[in-house]
């Protein structure tokens, strides 16, 4: 048995795939089911080993930030680039979260974050929610200044 989330897109499956495999390290179309007119109708594919179905469906349905992709990112050259590349042509959004030129909301977020609040003392954690709250992108350096006020 294997669960992968499926995403229903009007008409942009396989540029979304692309999108996303390009900036997501090791990253990979593995398929693309076309119709008879050479259209993508079905991409699966790989976002650093997840796996995702990507699905033109039409336009019955259209996505919520209820549900939205995380990304751990390890470094700030990383939160910088997959930040760049999911906010061009999408919007930001506050506390690190983004939307998408295709409409799917994004936590873009670095393992830093979870580790500041971990070993923070609850003052200090505070400080840094706080911080965070106040950012769109998350910086890095301004995690540790409220950390360390």
């Amino acid at each position: 048995m294997r669960v992968s989330t499926f995403l229903w897109f009007d008409g942009q499956a396989e540029q979304a795939a692309d999108h996303y495999t390009g900036l997501i390290a090791d990253s990979e179309i593995l398929d693309v089911q076309r119709a008879a007119d050479g259209r993508a109708t079905t991409v699966t594919f790989e976002l650093a080993g997840q796996r995702y179905i990507a699905y033109n469906g039409g336009p019955q349905f259209a996505f919520t930030g209820a549900l939205s992709m995380y990304v751990d990112c390890d470094t700030q050259e990383e939160v910088d680039i997959v930040w760049a590349g999911l906010t061009d042509g999408g919007h930001e959004g506050p506390g690190g979260s983004l939307t998408d030129r295709f409409g799917v909301t994004w936590q873009v977020i670095p393992k830093a974050l979870g580790e500041l609040l971990g070993s923070a003392e609850p003052d200090a954690a505070e400080r840094i929610l706080t911080a965070v709250h106040g950012m769109t992108k998350i910086e890095i350096r301004g995690l540790l200044a409220a950390r360390g006020r």
